[in-house]
């Protein structure tokens, strides 16, 4: 067991490594699992509870999609691993869930040499980091649209 956790914090240490330094600002990828110039222009583009709702439908998606990944790479089935990875993948960038995007895009790799064992721990940790800074700033969009109302 202590040889699986170490193997998975080795590998979460490529792969951050390789995220990290793929990212065109890398100083703010290493803080934050979005994409500010694509969360937050869906943020300023809609109104805020169109905005909430595709949070929610991405929430929604992204359990659907996390548990297909996790359940194929369970048990082997290296294609719909892949095809979960993919669809996570196009997810992701639909929201700007950049760190997650390219994680789930490192798992959809047959040359990559991380197991889906070792992926599915990266995938949720990035996953929940999306979603609770998707959740903030759909939060965020709801206060300045009360403030904005309360003000006019």
């Amino acid at each position: 067991m202590a040889a699986y956790a170490l193997g998975t914090t080795l590998a979460h240490d490529v792969v951050t490594t390789a995220l990290t330094s793929a990212a065109p600002d890398a100083t703010h990828a290493a803080v934050s699992a979005l994409d500010p110039s694509i969360a937050e222009q869906l943020a300023q583009d809609l109104p805020p509870e169109d905005f909430r709702r595709i949070v929610e439908t991405f929430e929604d998606d992204l359990g659907r999609l996390a548990g297909e990944l996790e359940q194929a790479g369970l048990y082997g089935n290296l294609d719909a691993y892949r095809r979960a990875a993919h669809s996570l993948a196009g997810a992701a960038a639909a929201v700007g869930a950049v760190m997650l995007e390219r994680t789930a895009r490192v798992a959809m790799d047959p040359r990559a040499t991380l197991t889906p064992p070792q992926m599915v721990p990266m995938i949720r940790a990035q996953a929940t980091a999306a979603l609770q800074e998707l959740a903030a700033l759909a939060a965020q969009v709801g206060q300045d649209a009360g403030e904005a109302s309360g003000s006019a």
